[in-house]
């Protein structure tokens, strides 16, 4: 456990905090602008503070889905890394998908502080920052040209309802063009569909076979915590929608995960 100390000592914790405190900082000083900002315009301060305060609210529930990913990340990555990571720019199923196949590339059998080594820690540590900072740069050349197009589709349905109210008959219609609006949504689902399916097929092979680095234990138990996690977020989905609840949207993923971790914790000592 020696590895464990090293990316627990205070000087990982030193820089890691560091940033953290930084970027902190810098949506403390943001939110208070755009306070000021909305007093300038005459925005209804009592409904301001209402809204400062739901949105706290409403933070604190899906949080605990991050601090859960912090923890389960910690027992291998340390805990500053973690936190960094999850606090700044990393998402939760992005960390704990990326960590686990850097790790295999390193050759561990698994993410755990048992096998992790030095060389090990900062090959994850740089696929873990290098595969997501992309969003960041892309955004910072791109995304005025992306803002315009997802614009366009409102000023093309407003162009169109002028050219049916014009008076001009003889004049002819214009060509629409392709809306790619929506594209992002649906490629990050797609992508994120085919993710699962990888992992999920990897187990199911894995099971089958009886063969590679799984054993019966090590791969039943991740399926069955699949389906359980899918079963939650059903159940989560189907309150939602015959309640009209969307408060809980913000709900769904955390109570998912803890019922799935659950799962896990009463199975590998089950099977």
């Amino acid at each position: 456990m020696e590895i464990l100390s090293r990316l627990n000592s205070p000087v990982m914790y030193i820089i890691c905090g560091s940033i953290v405190l930084f970027v902190a900082i810098v949506c403390i000083v943001f939110a208070v602008r755009a306070y000021r900002a909305g007093k300038a315009i005459g925005m209804d301060v009592a409904k301001m503070k209402r809204t400062i305060i739901a949105s706290a609210t409403f933070a604190v529930l899906p949080s605990v889905g991050i601090l859960l990913g912090v923890i389960a990340l910690s027992g291998s990555l340390g805990t500053p890394w973690p936190w960094l990571r999850l606090s700044v720019i990393g998402a939760l199923h992005y960390e704990t998908q990326v960590a686990e196949a850097a790790a295999e590339q390193t050759g561990l059998t698994s993410l755990s502080a048992s096998q992790m080594t030095p060389e090990a820690f900062s090959t994850i540590a740089l696929v873990m920052s290098t595969c997501i900072m992309w969003g960041m740069v892309l955004a910072f050349f791109h995304c005025k040209a992306y803002t315009k197009k997802l614009s366009r589709p409102a000023e093309q349905a407003a162009g169109e309802a002028a050219d049916k109210t014009s008076e001009n008959p003889k004049k002819p219609a214009k060509k629409k063009k392709l809306d790619l609006s929506g594209f992002g949504d649906k490629a990050m689902t797609a992508m994120f569909i085919g993710l699962v399916s990888a992992y999920i097929g990897s187990y199911i092979g894995s099971l089958i076979s009886g063969e590679g680095l799984f054993t019966f234990k090590g791969s039943a138990v991740p399926l069955a915590v699949a389906i359980v996690g899918a079963a939650a977020m059903a159940l989560f989905q189907y309150l939602r929608n015959r309640f009209k609840a969307e408060w809980l949207d913000s709900f769904s993923i955390a109570g998912s995960m803890l019922c799935a971790m659950t799962a896990a914790i009463f199975l590998a000592r089950i099977l």
